[in-house]
């Protein structure tokens, strides 16, 4: 008898001719008549409640350690790419087809916000994603669009979330996600990548009601843009402050935590108004002096990244929320019998409710999808061993 998990992979396993064909005849582009739900783990664990097994997704599970992605993005412009809801529905579904992931993240991309405000944002090759005019000065704040129509400018993001709720046929569900205003304020001033993020906080030091003006803009659009991820068919939604780490603590509390605050009430709020109930995501990473403020920051789940003791995690946040994370990365490049030892070691770390599986940070592109795939059998068979013996 076959393996209804190994049955379902099937049902994803058409040519990508055959899909490109059907995508021409069927696309859906309103948010009704979504397929029911099968496989809610991810959901229940979000919200505490008795999971069969800890569910487990991946950061950057939809990327170029992926042959199929290399093969779909070969020649394309990345930000082009990013424009199309086929594109991004395909490339969301990609790892569905090789892995039994409990949860899909749609393909997306932070820097979408920048250039909704008006901004041009370019991926260049070997360098990642370039500004080619950062905001230098306070006046530079002029460029920008003061009031956004997020409809229109992001509204290819929310074809792709109803386009894949409906390929997805209800296997898993699926996140929207964003970047943080902080970390997106440290992009659009930085022109990029940064080792110190110089630029950048030297606004907070030197132009502190600049840099809070221009973080209270984008968590105007932030909120508009999670908002309509959910009408669009988003079942969760992540929140990446990547680069809170550049932060100390007192710069964290200042420019960071509010904003990160109002969004989750902004959002629920209007949420609570709609009757929708969509479980939310902080990811601070390298922010392990804020535990305890995130955990009580309206998110149900905190992300954490692979330099913060599980235990310590559960005893800092004192059960008030759900935990996601955080094997390192690296860990993948391990032989596969010793990535099954650290995951047991990871989920003996958090235990088995009110967690999800992830990793401390994003795969990388050189990892073996095969150790992906060992990751995260190793969190389906050690958990539920786990739970049996509660």
């Amino acid at each position: 008898m076959e393996n209804p998990k190994d049955e379902s992979r099937k049902c994803f396993s058409v040519s990508t001719d055959k899909r490109l064909m059907l995508n021409q005849f069927f696309v859906p582009s309103s948010p009704k008549d979504f397929p029911q739900l099968q496989n809610d783990t991810f959901l229940r664990a979000a919200r505490g409640e008795e999971t069969e097994h800890v569910p487990v997704w991946c950061m950057r599970q939809a990327g170029r350690y992926l042959p199929e992605f290399r093969e779909s993005r070969a020649g394309k412009d990345f930000f082009d790419t990013c424009r199309s809801p086929e594109a991004c529905c395909e490339l969301t579904l990609q790892p569905l087809r090789r892995f039994p992931f409990d949860a899909a993240i749609i393909f997306s991309d932070i820097l979408v916000i920048p250039q909704a405000l008006g901004m041009e944002v370019q991926m260049v090759a070997g360098k990642g994603p370039t500004f080619p005019e950062p905001l230098k000065e306070p006046e530079d704040l002029q460029r920008l669009q003061a009031k956004v129509d997020v409809a229109k400018e992001l509204g290819y993001v929310f074809k792709a979330i109803t386009l894949t709720r409906h390929k997805i046929e209800g296997k898993v569900p699926l996140i929207g996600f964003t970047g943080a205003p902080w970390t997106l304020m440290s992009y659009m001033i930085e022109g990029g990548g940064s080792n110190t993020h110089s630029k950048a906080k030297r606004w907070l030091y030197r132009h502190p009601e600049a840099s809070h003006m221009l973080l209270r803009m984008l968590t105007d659009v932030i909120v508009e843009y999670l908002l309509g991820q959910v009408a669009a068919g988003a079942q969760a939604l992540q929140v990446f402050e990547s680069h809170a780490g550049i932060l100390g603590p007192a710069e964290f509390k200042e420019f960071s935590l509010p904003y990160l605050r109002d969004i989750a009430r902004r959002v629920k709020d209007k949420l609570k108004e709609a009757g929708k109930d969509v479980p939310m995501i902080v990811f601070a990473k390298d922010a392990h002096y804020g535990l305890e403020d995130l955990s009580q920051s309206n998110y149900e789940v905190v992300g954490l990244d692979w330099t913060i003791d599980p235990r310590s995690a559960r005893e800092r946040t004192g059960g008030k929320v759900s935990l996601q994370g955080n094997m390192d990365p690296c860990a993948l490049y391990a032989p596969k019998e010793r990535i099954s030892d650290i995951v047991k070691k990871m989920l003996e770390g958090f235990g088995t409710r009110g967690y999800i599986a992830n990793l401390g940070h994003g795969l990388y592109p050189d990892m073996d999808p095969e150790h992906v795939g060992a990751f995260v059998e190793s969190v389906h068979q050690h958990s539920k061993q786990m739970i049996k013996q509660i």
